[in-house]
């Protein structure tokens, strides 16, 4: 099962992404109850693909909150297939893919 998930809806030519993904976005600086401090693990690409072609690039660190909500826009049309994915700094990823309605 996917972090992430997406909803894209066209309208007049633009289509509105929104997406939430499940990440605890730790910055490195927290301590735990022991305190200790709990090691940085964030998302730093989020990338979006429609026909192949990258439509947006996101390029983040750690001062995004846990379990981000992001949204954006680009020029398409119904029915593409839309890939969002992301990749972290311990080198984990995710992806999925969801049809422009």
């Amino acid at each position: 099962m996917s972090t992430i998930r997406v909803r894209a809806q066209e309208s007049g030519g633009v289509v509105t992404v929104r997406s939430l993904m499940s990440h605890p976005m730790e910055t490195g600086a927290r301590k735990d109850s022991a305190g200790n401090l709990i090691p940085a693990h964030y998302i730093e690409t989020v990338e979006a693909e429609v026909g192949g072609n990258t439509v947006m690039t996101a390029l983040w660190g750690a001062g995004i909150s846990r379990n981000p909500f992001f949204q954006f826009q680009f020029a398409g049309s119904k029915g593409d297939t839309l890939k969002l994915s992301w990749k972290d700094n311990k080198g984990e990823s995710d992806s999925t893919e969801v049809e422009i309605g």
